[in-house]
């Protein structure tokens, strides 16, 4: 069983558009007329800052994420979860989780690290989500379940 996650085209191109955008906005309002020097260095600060995050954004989409026998593993070869470390999944309505995606809870913390638009890992919460399509987070949702549940069953 291998299922992969992608960034949907659409989402990818809207969500690092809108990041693009907002910092050349920002940058522009910075070099027209200002009313001080302070607005302006504080607009300067806040489109560059803009254009980071979108610029780590379209880096971050670039990659995907593959459920195979090892665990949840980014495309560049990072484990972010092993199946022995994955207690559960989270993907209601009201649960800490990034849109259209879900959340694994973690038997150990990780590192806390960040890529803006697929995944998130916070101490036991591992998200995945983002600009992904729903369907296909579902189905990898789904997947984790299943084989969490074989898992869990007792052998007759």
């Amino acid at each position: 069983m291998e299922i992969e996650l992608q960034a949907a085209p659409a989402r990818r191109a809207m969500a690092v558009g809108v990041l693009y955008g907002f910092g050349g906005v920002a940058l522009y309002s910075a070099l027209s007329d200002t009313p001080g020097l302070a607005w302006s260095a504080a607009l300067l600060a806040l489109g560059l800052c803009g254009m980071a995050a979108g610029e780590t954004l379209r880096r971050a989409t670039r990659h995907a994420l593959r459920l195979d026998e090892t665990g949840l593993v980014d495309s560049t070869g990072v484990v972010l979860a092993r199946w022995e470390d994955i207690i559960g999944v989270e993907r209601g309505s009201f649960s800490l989780k990034p849109s259209n995606g879900f959340t694994l809870r973690l038997a150990r913390a990780g590192a806390r690290a960040w890529k803006p638009g697929m995944w998130w890992r916070l101490g036991h919460r591992l998200g995945v989500g983002g600009v992904t399509s729903a369907a296909a987070a579902k189905a990898m949702a789904e997947a984790i379940e299943m084989r969490l549940g074989d898992r869990a069953a007792p052998i007759p």
